[in-house]
């Protein structure tokens, strides 16, 4: 650890992280840190997709269907919540790169741990203590991120990196199928968590090489450490290019920190940007309830209606590849046409596609092919709004409470939506009526619909922007 030293100094590390060039450095921050939502997709797709193998006689594992995709999910979620807040305080307190480790440290240990299960209670534990850490990734990984990419390229690569999540979910569908298939029924679900913590170490072994967040270092009483760090990427950028950097245009005045109070943090958000705190929980209840439900009960879905088991993982696989697509080729859009429309119109577009959804499914008159189709629509706009939430609230609050603001929203705005969505769908779905499972779509629909109405009026114009003057530091100084 570098030597702390506590004062007011001025400094251009921002802007000098805001000007620079894409390059090979920028590539390996995006594979370090970005491939924790494939993780996350993996994971909670495998469960989804199992749902019915696990209930299974000869699972080893005396569970129903209802309880994994209900029961089991609400705890993942609430573990979720719960790691946010605790690793998202420690993220801001204690570094960037450390928390970043130890979250997936924890991920991985509770996921070896899901796959042996011999009981339904040892199940939901090792879930809760999954999303436990997985929470904790978010806070710490989008911080990290947004602090350490270029402003010029900040929207679409974060909203890239969320949206790999779907990557995940697709690896994790497909790879149910031959496990489910091919395997004896209390054996295929068991190396479906295994394959999690292989693809878990291996991200490990990258992320160690990812530095810490040089705005942390100087606003913690490490300036000397941010300059070093930052000298370094640019003779590497330098090199790599064949071309000298032109000269930061701007500085910052900080008076440094040890440590920022929670009391601190709270009343920041509360008091000081009330407007931004409405609009992050809007925007994150919204994209927690739809996308916790239907993540959580597409197979249900499929096996209640449509009689189809052991290949679910084919038809979630395609509504992945909506995922992928929207933030794929509308994030760039991000920094270009701007936040406030591009976020209003992808909760709004979703959310109207799933009212015309729900009314097809409600009459009867929807395949599981052309569920499916559609779903993959509805995703392809909702993916893009949804991964803009974690950018929206990362972007909108001082860098002091960065991971602190992340893990509020997404402990808050999962709790409502992301807890209250597997639930009720799960006992919509469960009484076979398509008219239920309509309702819990037409749900979904309003929620995004609101959440699009907010962005529209409260909405923050952040493209191509510095983090500082989007919301100058606590720490700054005239």
């Amino acid at each position: 650890m570098g030597t702390v030293e506590i004062g007011t100094i001025r400094t251009d590390v921002p802007a000098r992280l805001d000007r620079l060039p894409w390059s090979r450095w920028h590539w390996m921050i995006v594979i370090g840190l970005g491939t924790v939502w494939i993780l996350d997709g993996l994971e909670v797709t495998i469960v989804g997709n199992i749902s019915a193998q696990i209930a299974k006689p000869g699972s080893g594992l005396d569970i129903t269907q209802t309880q994994i995709a209900g029961t089991a999910a609400a705890l993942y979620v609430a573990g979720a919540c719960l790691g946010a807040l605790f690793f998202g305080w420690l993220t801001d307190r204690f570094g960037r790169k450390r928390l970043f480790l130890i979250t997936l440290v924890v991920y991985l240990v509770a996921t070896a741990l899901t796959a042996v299960s011999f009981a339904p209670w040892w199940f939901f534990a090792c879930r809760f203590l999954t999303g436990f850490g997985i929470g904790g990734e978010y806070a710490a990984i989008n911080s990290a991120i947004d602090e350490l990419i270029p402003s010029d390229h900040r929207g679409r690569i974060d909203i890239i990196i969320n949206g790999s999540y779907w990557l995940g979910a697709a690896g994790g569908a497909l790879l149910t199928v031959p496990l489910l298939n091919e395997f004896p029924v209390h054996l295929g679900w068991r190396l479906a968590f295994g394959l999690g913590v292989v693809l878990g170490v291996a991200i490990l072994l990258v992320r160690r090489h990812v530095p810490e967040s040089p705005r942390w270092l100087f606003i913690h009483g490490r300036a000397r450490e941010a300059d070093e760090l930052v000298a370094g990427i640019e003779a590497e950028i330098e090199r790599e290019r064949g071309m000298r950097l032109d000269p930061p245009k701007r500085t910052i005045t900080i008076r440094q920190r040890r440590s920022i109070g929670f009391g601190r943090i709270a009343h920041t958000m509360v008091a000081r940007y009330p407007r931004r705190t409405v609009l992050g929980f809007s925007l994150f209840v919204g994209q927690a309830f739809l996308y916790n439900a239907i993540t959580f009960g597409y197979a249900q879905i499929l096996s209640t209606f449509f009689r189809i088991d052991t290949y679910t993982g084919y038809f979630f696989a395609v509504i992945c590849v909506g995922n992928f697509l929207g933030p794929l080729l509308l994030g760039p859009l991000f920094d270009t046409v701007g936040r406030k429309p591009m976020i209003s119109g992808t909760y709004l577009a979703s959310g109207v596609l799933l009212l015309g959804t729900a009314w097809l499914f409600g009459q009867g008159l929807l395949t599981a092919v052309t569920l499916t189709a559609c779903w993959s629509v509805v995703l392809f706009f909702a993916s893009a709004g949804a991964s803009a939430a974690y950018l929206t609230v990362s972007e909108i609050f001082p860098m002091e409470t960065r991971a602190m603001a992340i893990a509020f929203f997404y402990a808050i705005g999962t709790a409502v939506g992301g807890i209250s969505g597997p639930l009720i769908f799960a006992n919509l779905v469960e009484t076979g009526d398509p008219g239920d499972t309509a309702l819990a779509f037409t749900i979904g629909a309003c929620v995004m619909i609101v959440a699009g109405l907010v962005e529209i009026a409260l909405g923050v114009a952040a493209e191509r922007r510095s983090l500082e003057s989007i919301a100058a530091p606590l720490s700054a100084q005239d």
